[in-house]
């Protein structure tokens, strides 16, 4: 390997790690706040399914990351190199402040900056939609966009649905409702790991390309088991604050509360990964929760914490397409 090319790999396991304090934790934050899980069981599950997620599962949304910026293989290298620094730099920033922000936003915002200060508007693959499949800048903030309000909709919708037919035995299906979130914890780490891993998956893909080490877009095996490795290990050192605010902070979930996020989320999560869209876990899991609490009663869901997520929200985008334009800016000055 060039060293152009490790520093992009090193970096990319790095955003990878940062996005699981961010991103993981949503997996394991309803059954370690509900007492299904113990934090060492939700770690188990979340590790395991977040693996398999990537290497099982095809590498459509990879294929859509890796295709926003197109530049000469010099170019590529500088522009994933500070869109991945930007990207980082804003996750631990919010993850210190305990914020539910999205990798997703900050990876794509990190590649448009950076791309437009290193070759122009042009370099960017700005896209639309190829059927139902996102493509390019455009197509990917859509799908991020949409996926929260599905996230929120289809949370309502199943905690009333839930409710209305469990109403009559809800002691007597306690257990087996705790049983459940197992079930739901799984099936959220293994979307995840679909979703987000392949995204850090398609950056160190586009490097691969361009440092010549592959001479077409593919994932190799190593690369999936990394980047999903990466994603856990995140998760179990450093997603507790995220657990706090998603399974406390918002709204206090029961045990069918977290059942019903794990399983709408997981659903949300997993058809985009189907179409290729990069959604954010974070944005759909948090979202879910709001949803859910507001179908029960809206005067419990903590909306002065729901208004702080979603002012990181609209902020990650921009702040990210500056930093990497100023690290990109500096690299040409330097070079």
């Amino acid at each position: 390997m060039g060293s152009a090319l490790v520093v992009v790999v090193v970096l990319g396991l790095a955003f990878d790690f940062s996005n699981g304090f961010h991103d993981s934790s949503n997996a394991i934050a309803a059954p370690v706040a509900t007492g299904a899980m113990t934090p060492g069981q939700a770690v188990t599950v979340s590790a395991t399914f977040n693996l398999l997620g990537p290497v099982i599962a095809g590498t459509a949304v990879a294929g859509t990351v890796g295709g926003i910026v197109t530049l000469d293989p010099g170019q590529t290298m500088t522009v994933l190199t500070c869109a991945l620094a930007a990207a980082l730099t804003w996750n631990l920033l919010t993850w210190w402040r305990g914020l539910p922000s999205s990798s997703s936003h900050a990876l794509v915002g990190g590649l448009v900056g950076a791309g437009v200060v290193t070759a122009g508007t042009q370099s960017i693959n700005w896209g639309g939609f190829d059927g139902l499949r996102p493509v390019g800048v455009i197509g990917i903030l859509v799908g991020l966009a949409i996926s929260p309000l599905l996230g929120g909709f289809v949370g309502a919708l199943a905690e009333l649905a839930a409710r209305r037919g469990l109403r009559r035995a809800r002691r007597r299906m306690e257990r087996p409702i705790l049983r459940g979130e197992w079930v739901t914890a799984a099936g959220l780490a293994f979307a995840h790991g679909t979703n987000d891993a392949q995204k850090t998956m398609g950056v160190i893909a586009a490097a691969l390309v361009a440092s010549g080490v592959v001479s077409s877009f593919t994932v190799p095996l190593w690369v999936k088991v990394a980047c999903a490795t990466a994603l856990t290990v995140g998760s179990a050192l450093g997603g507790w604050r995220i657990v706090r605010t998603i399974g406390r902070g918002i709204f206090r979930m029961g045990p069918l509360d977290g059942l019903v996020s794990q399983g709408s989320s997981a659903g949300v999560i997993g058809v985009a990964a189907f179409l290729g869209a990069p959604v954010s876990t974070t944005h759909v899991v948090a979202s879910s929760v709001v949803g859910l609490g507001a179908a029960r009663r809206r005067r419990h869901v903590r909306w002065p914490v729901v208004r702080e997520i979603l002012l990181a929200w609209l902020v990650t985008v921009p702040s990210c397409v500056g930093m990497a334009g100023i690290l990109a800016g500096a690299w040409r000055i330097a070079s």
